[in-house]
């Protein structure tokens, strides 16, 4: 197949949603397909609207030589009606990658409106559309629905959660989890969305000898707001028992990890979550939320814990009891490694895909 993908910016920007295009495009070149990647500048999102009326982005689309056209739908501003002018002219199936709605995140409500205007409009111009959970589909399919529209092809392919190949015996879980203090580990960029001020609202409250927190991550993705926590641990008087990492190659991550005893990360909402997933394999239990898809991989009080958005106290109530209950520690890590055992891997999924898309382009030439 001859497929163009549109993103915004670098294929290799650091988030998991540019993982799984990344994954994505690695896999279907060993398959012997041509991708061309068709790169858009990310600005500001009212200035992205304006490139529905850029005659050169009308003409690059126009001009690609493909047999599909595949798009991040974090590109939705800039395409939302553009699309149905250039399905017109290119002649083939259009196919939107779903990682995270924006309409789905916490803005006033004008807002979130708005975006849900621009995001339906968007994806009822589309053939077919992938989603990376089940819970992401929901959302999608919700929006549609309320305009009518009708349903394009899909398919819910998700993440792998395989990158770091890890490797942890249930020797060393043991032995970890008896180590004090209860090494917490933060894996996201430093956005508010994440939600590392969470943690430390709730670390708060354990004594300082019982936990020490590492934080992996882009500590610069949103520089207002790391200043914002940086005055947090200070005011607080956590800076001993806080490290920033930045952000780590592979080899070092997964050192990291296998250090670790619990992934903390209590975001307001993910699409997926592929932080859990990857920290479960090290036998991490997980610690998130119950907005988004996070339900989708932990199961509450078994591999990891699900606390309402915001919820310090819940929070700092499960840490405590991992910190002093051992024995409850291991029997987690455990059950998180088992978990991770079940979930998907990065090749079938991408293969999955792959076949979609097949059938997609087969369709459309009849």
């Amino acid at each position: 197949m001859r497929i163009g993908l549109v993103i915004y910016g670098s294929l290799d920007t650091l988030s998991g949603g540019y993982l799984y295009d990344r994954t994505l495009v690695a896999v279907l070149r060993a398959d012997g397909d041509a991708v061309a990647i068709v790169s858009l500048p990310r600005r500001n999102y009212l200035r992205n609207l304006g490139d529905n009326f850029s005659s050169n982005l009308r003409r690059r689309l126009r001009g690609l030589q493909v047999d599909i056209m595949l798009q991040d739908e974090l590109n939705h501003p800039s395409l939302f009606l553009l699309n149905r002018c250039v399905r017109e002219q290119v002649n083939c199936p259009v196919v939107s990658i779903v990682h995270l709605l924006k309409s789905s995140l916490n803005y006033p409500a004008w807002q979130s409106s708005f975006y849900r205007r621009v995001e339906r409009r968007y994806l009822s111009g589309v053939d077919g559309l992938i989603y990376n959970s089940a819970t992401t589909r929901r959302e999608a399919e919700h929006l549609l629905s309320v305009a009518r529209a009708p349903k394009p092809a899909s398919l819910v392919a998700y993440p792998g959660s395989d990158r770091l190949n890890p490797q942890i015996s249930n020797e060393e879980l043991m032995n970890r989890a008896f180590d004090d203090p209860l090494r917490l580990l933060f894996l996201g960029n430093v956005i508010p969305r994440k939600g590392l001020h969470i943690v430390l609202k709730a670390l708060e409250r354990l004594p300082d000898d019982q936990w020490t927190l590492t934080v992996v991550g882009n500590p610069q993705a949103r520089p207002f707001y790391a200043r914002a926590v940086s005055r947090q641990i200070a005011q607080a008087g956590l800076a001993a028992n806080v490290q920033f990492a930045g952000i780590l190659p592979d080899q070092e991550l997964s050192k990291c990890l296998k250090a670790s005893h619990v992934l903390v990360m209590p975001s307001s909402y993910e699409g997926y979550g592929i932080a859990y997933a990857e920290a479960m394999g090290f036998g991490l239990p997980a610690i998130g939320t119950t907005a988004g898809a996070a339900g989708e991989i932990i199961t509450h009080g078994r591999d990891g814990f699900l606390i309402s958005p915001g919820d310090t106290v819940a929070l700092a109530s499960y840490l405590t009891k991992l910190a002093q209950n051992r024995p409850r520690l291991l029997e987690m890590s455990v059950a998180a490694r088992d978990r991770y055992r079940s979930l998907p891997k990065w090749k079938g999924s991408m293969d999955a895909i792959r076949t979609f898309l097949i059938e997609l382009v087969d369709d459309a030439a009849f």
